[in-house]
């Protein structure tokens, strides 16, 4: 019975419990009294009570409706606190936020999310969990994650992906004398041995090898990490060369060495359960992290 009203049947209820008459309701609804009247009609049927019957001073509510007509103004009272996305106050905010990223992506965007989060939110805990690519789609449906970070078709059918921004490859070394050779071409480039970073197994195929594939070229893989990081430090000492995120860049002991052209760059995303669009905080989160990585451009 009473999980049959909707909103509109609560809002007319309050309005015939406050004002004396049915124009006096449509008025502050801002309806017509004929539209007033159907959906007196209707709820009365919903309740099976009169609620409102006809006086010479108006409408005179029966005793259910004077019962019920507290509840309606506490149940409209909590609705209209429901804060709207743009009077979200993260100072205020009490959670705990569960975020997932690839060390790329803890590296150029979580710990300045951590770090702006104790300043703006600071009641607001973050869990940082490595991403775990097969347990991914899973944990977002059951809340065990609130958003990962990560690159462009990580992210599995069904999740919402929100772009951050486009990552360009830098072709790197750890010997100085090779990188101040000037820019150099793709024929020599891969007469150089390759480390490449794979982080889902042993393997010594990477994203650039179709790349050069078409520039009908091929490399020689001879060292697979499995992050960036570690191949950083793998370079060190060593005389191989590497592409590595230009966001990762500078770093002591690497060089840069310049190419006439460049392995095509990857998108980099936040995605996220589709609920998560009605969650104010989040939404308010991510457009914080869209906007310090846009001005970091």
């Amino acid at each position: 019975m009473i999980d049959q009203l909707d909103i509109s049947h609560l809002r007319t209820l309050d309005a015939l419990a406050r004002f004396p008459t049915i124009s006096a309701a449509a008025e502050h609804l801002d309806v017509s009294q004929q539209a007033v009247s159907l959906q007196l009609k209707k709820i009365r049927t919903i309740l099976g009570d009169p609620l409102f019957v006809r006086t010479g001073q108006g409408m005179a509510a029966t005793p259910y409706a004077r019962l019920i007509a507290p509840h309606i103004a506490q149940v409209l009272a909590g609705l209209h606190a429901i804060p709207l996305p743009s009077s979200v106050r993260p100072e205020d905010v009490e959670r705990t936020l569960v975020i997932s990223g690839t060390d790329y992506t803890q590296k150029v965007i979580v710990a300045d999310l951590v770090r702006d989060l104790r300043h703006a939110a600071p009641k607001v805990k973050v869990a940082v969990v490595d991403l775990e690519v097969s347990a991914l789609t899973r944990k977002l449906h059951q809340g065990e994650i609130d958003v990962i970070f990560t690159a462009e078709g990580i992210a599995a059918p069904g999740l919402v992906s929100m772009p951050l921004f486009l990552e360009q490859y830098r072709c790197v070394t750890a010997d100085r004398a090779l990188a101040d050779t000037g820019t150099m071409s793709l024929a020599a480039l891969v007469t150089h041995d390759f480390i490449v970073t794979n982080p889902g197994g042993a393997s010594f195929t990477g994203s650039a090898d179709g790349w050069f594939a078409r520039q009908g070229l091929q490399r020689r893989v001879v060292a697979s990490a499995p992050s960036f990081f570690m191949a950083l430090e793998y370079l060190k000492g060593s005389a191989m060369v590497a592409f590595m995120p230009a966001r990762l860049l500078p770093c002591d002991g690497i060089h840069e060495i310049a190419l006439p052209k460049y392995p095509p760059g990857y998108g980099v995303v936040a995605a996220f359960h589709p609920t998560a669009q009605n969650d104010p905080f989040m939404m308010w989160m991510l457009e914080r992290v869209r906007a310090r990585l846009a001005m970091r451009k």
